[in-house]
């Protein structure tokens, strides 16, 4: 009856789960997407501490009060400029608690029912453990990496190795013989019993690996590839403790995170293959990071800006990271009202990976209230530039830069990039002529249809509205 009951329980939180991701596939469903996913996990975790096997709760509560404390004072003070890298930590604690169960699974392999009758631990949970280990190390590892470049702990330029694939090709190629010898042996303490930790350690080691060269423009596939390969090590894991939760909670987050993979590298121009291996951000990426050219540029002020916007038929907003780190969210939002006031069409431009993490500023608007049918992605309004009078860049960089169409050098050629080039007018924000993240200088700085804003992004967008 209780088992009946667990597994009603985990059916209904997982139904929860599928249905939050649905909602979280639009910012209007946004919130109601986040509260069923909540609920889902309450119900997963109350269910799995109501479980009649456990005989002591010390641990466990600890474990709630220490990890939830954690949690609420990050989920508090962390600014959402530092969502990115604050995804790549949480991905690294998923891959290590993958590992850890892992372990513990294999030094005590009785506690989890996992054995014959000869105290040896079945292949099949042999198998679930060494991938679900496996794959767990190298999510950790890397996801150390991410958030050591996005935090700016070491440098978002590649770091290239020397024969760095053929080191890679061997790693991985001697972490499935050693799967297979596990998986082979004898006994899970005489014949396997150092095969499981050969098969940590040069995980670990190849997650280092095949992050360190990915350079910052890439980043963003990074984070979602994490994502993915967490929820994968969730489910493996699920497999061997045998908890209907975690294998379709990581599921989902492994099939969503390949998902969301596929279509950032339809986004950036990457081949989808060679970012679930990680060979990506190679000798093209090198070529980033050069210095920046001086070169004349027209610069205009906030009065400027604002009798060019007041006096024009249409605006597109594309706001970028460098909005994100002003917070001038808020700002941009009083700006554009008063546009419209005006009689000014008002839109907002997002490109895919703007903000380094998929859906950062979409989360920023909603955050200021902007209407949801003022904000459309890059395929649904790229082509509008070109009818448009204004084109209204704020902290966005390397995703408006026009050398991702015609620089076959450069480190983001052939990245979808948004058309403000064909607009009317741009006027640029931006503090000064630092290149952008992937270490590449805008060309669209230089346009004769350009107008540099220098400025702090919150500190001009108020002066263009005391303008008006």
């Amino acid at each position: 009856m209780i088992a009946d009951l667990t597994a009603l329980a985990y059916l209904v939180a997982g139904v929860l789960f599928i249905l939050s991701l649905r909602g979280l596939s639009s910012p209007e469903s946004s919130r109601r997407g986040n509260t069923f996913g909540m609920i889902g996990m309450t119900i997963a975790v109350i269910t799995t501490i109501l479980n009649p096997e456990i005989v002591s709760y010390t641990w466990i509560i600890i474990a709630l009060l220490v990890g939830g404390g954690i949690g609420l004072v990050i989920a508090r003070r962390i600014p959402m400029t530092a969502m990115p890298q604050l995804v790549a930590a949480f991905h690294s604690l998923v891959g290590l608690a993958a590992v850890l169960v892992a372990g513990a699974a294999f030094l005590e392999p009785r506690a989890y029912g996992i054995t014959d009758a000869f105290g040896d631990i079945y292949v099949a949970s042999r198998i679930e453990m060494a991938l679900g280990a496996a794959i767990g190390a190298i999510t950790f590892s890397g996801s150390v990496i991410a958030f050591a470049k996005l935090n700016g702990n070491m440098s978002g330029k590649p770091i290239l190795l020397p024969a760095r694939h053929l080191i890679n090709g061997l790693l991985a190629l001697g972490i499935i013989g050693l799967i297979v010898a596990f998986c082979l042996s004898e006994g899970a303490a005489s014949g396997g019993g150092m095969l499981m930790w050969y098969i940590m350690a040069a995980s670990f080691v190849i997650g280092f690996l095949i992050i360190i060269p990915i350079g910052g423009a890439d980043m963003p596939v990074v984070v979602s590839m994490l994502n993915s390969y967490s929820g994968w090590a969730a489910a493996g894991i699920g497999f061997t403790l045998g908890n209907n939760a975690l294998i379709v909670t990581g599921a989902l987050v492994g099939s969503s995170g390949a998902i969301l993979s596929y279509i950032m590298c339809a986004a950036m121009n990457r081949s989808f293959i060679s970012v679930i291996l990680g060979g990506f951000g190679g000798e093209d990426a090198a070529a980033a990071g050069g210095e920046v050219e001086e070169r004349p540029v027209k610069q205009g002020s906030a009065e400027d800006a604002a009798f060019i916007m007041k006096n024009a038929g249409s605006v597109i907003i594309v706001p970028g990271y460098g909005m994100a780190v002003a917070k001038a969210q808020h700002a941009l939002r009083e700006m554009a009202d008063l546009l419209k006031e005006e009689g000014v069409k008002v839109s907002y431009a997002i490109h895919p990976v703007a903000g380094r993490m998929p859906g950062h500023m979409n989360v920023l608007l909603a955050e200021a209230d902007v209407p949801y049918d003022e904000v459309f992605e890059l395929e649904d309004i790229n082509s509008q530039f070109s009818q448009t009078d204004v084109a209204f860049v704020i902290g966005a960089n390397d995703v408006t830069n026009p050398a991702a169409k015609t620089d076959k050098s450069s480190p983001i050629y052939g990245m979808p990039v948004l058309d403000v080039e064909n607009a009317g007018t741009v006027l640029f924000v931006k503090r000064g002529m630092a290149a952008g993240y992937a270490g590449v200088q805008n060309e669209l700085f230089f346009r004769d249809n350009t107008m540099m804003l220098f400025a702090d992004a919150k500190k001009m967008v108020e002066d263009i509205v005391k303008a008006m």
